[in-house]
């Protein structure tokens, strides 16, 4: 399986959160992407959140300069 990732950086927040999140499996990905938007951004453990995370998962590695930086 390909590595997998998700970075912050892709939308817009208060916070300007600069974190990304990479693992080989989609399941550990989620999970610990779960974690992050409960504890740092606040959100609702639930399906609608999982669902919108898994949406926002990118083939690879996250880049140094995301050029879809939403700030």
């Amino acid at each position: 399986m390909a590595r997998k990732f998700i970075d912050c950086r892709e939308f817009p927040s208060e916070k300007k959160c600069t974190v990304a999140l990479s693992a080989d499996s989609e399941a550990e990905l989620l999970e610990a992407a779960v974690q992050h938007a409960v504890a740092v951004h606040g959100h609702l453990d639930g399906e609608d959140l999982r669902g919108a995370l898994r949406k926002c998962m990118h083939d690879g590695t996250p880049l140094a300069d995301w050029p879809g930086r939403a700030d």
